[in-house]
């Protein structure tokens, strides 16, 4: 989908500082060519009127091939990008607030809204959706569905980047696995849960949905075929999470899911700690990826 003229001039407007979007971060022309360095976009403004020559990059750009519901990955990036909390450090003149705003109304006729997330950056959203998907940032030229689950409630909670949920069978032989998990999470400044670690709902399966839907990395232990993690090995993967399977048998996954690789382990003291190191190694990946 292509954004329309009026939101694209107001962009225009917002990126330079301009009336009426005075409460914007005011640009210069050696700044807006910076706006646009740091975006990767080779774009050098050539001295004539700044909003103009703004708006005819933003139409360049707007008319790139897109997914159905959303605009290129560009101008997304721009979006995004324009409401960095970075740019509104230290100057008086400049609110956020209001920024966040004056981008909600104008992207709201073309079927798009905006969510802040945990970390304080922008998505570009379809109205009425929400990326909770783990590889969004990944593949951005992917389609993009909106889905209402019946059997669970959609939480209201938002993504927590930091924050690893881990399914297993709720076993004491289990203790040592998922103490070595959350030794690597301790150490990597990272939040790691299990679903008795909670109890928000009145029912066990909504703690779980909602710890997985919250969820940056899900780690999964198919050790015994537990017909339960299976399920919430499920519900990850729809919801688009980074799964990182762990067994102590290659046996107990199933052939449905033996072309994802997993981290084979022993239960014992040195194998518990080859787990650690070896999801240490994982997690940095993913992390850095994001970085």
């Amino acid at each position: 989908m292509k954004i329309g003229a009026a939101a694209i001039t107001k962009l225009s407007e917002m990126i330079c500082g301009d009336e009426p979007f005075v409460f914007f971060p005011y640009r210069s022309s050696s700044y807006l060519t910076r706006f646009f360095v740091e975006l990767d976009l080779d774009y050098v403004h050539d001295g004539s009127t700044r909003r103009i020559w703004v708006r005819e990059v933003l139409d360049e750009l707007n008319r790139r091939q897109s997914p159905d519901n959303m605009p290129s990955k560009e101008v997304v990036k721009i979006i995004e990008y324009l409401l960095h909390p970075d740019h509104f450090l230290f100057d008086d003149k400049v609110d956020r607030k209001k920024a966040i705003e004056a981008v909600t109304a104008s992207l709201k006729t073309n079927e798009l809204s905006i969510s802040e997330q945990a970390n304080g950056t922008i998505k570009v959203l379809p109205l009425n959706g929400e990326f909770v998907s783990t590889s969004y940032d990944e593949t951005p030229t992917e389609r993009v569905i909106t889905f209402k689950p019946s059997v669970f409630q959609v939480p209201e909670k938002k993504l927590n980047e930091k924050l690893i949920s881990v399914m297993m069978p709720f076993n004491a032989n289990f203790s040592g696995t998922y103490s070595a998990i959350t030794r690597v999470a301790e150490y990597m400044d990272l939040e790691c849960l299990r679903a008795d670690d909670i109890w928000n709902n009145s029912t066990f399966i909504q703690d779980i949905f909602d710890l997985i839907f919250c969820s940056k990395v899900v780690i999964v232990d198919f050790t015994g075929k537990n017909p339960n993690v299976m399920y919430e090995t499920g519900i990850a993967h729809t919801l688009g999470k980074t799964v990182i399977p762990i067994t102590q048998s290659l046996d107990d996954i199933p052939s449905d899911l033996g072309h994802h690789r997993a981290l084979k382990y022993y239960p014992n003291e040195e194998g518990l700690r080859n787990l650690s190191n070896e999801l240490y190694k994982r997690l940095n990946v993913i992390y850095q990826k994001n970085t």
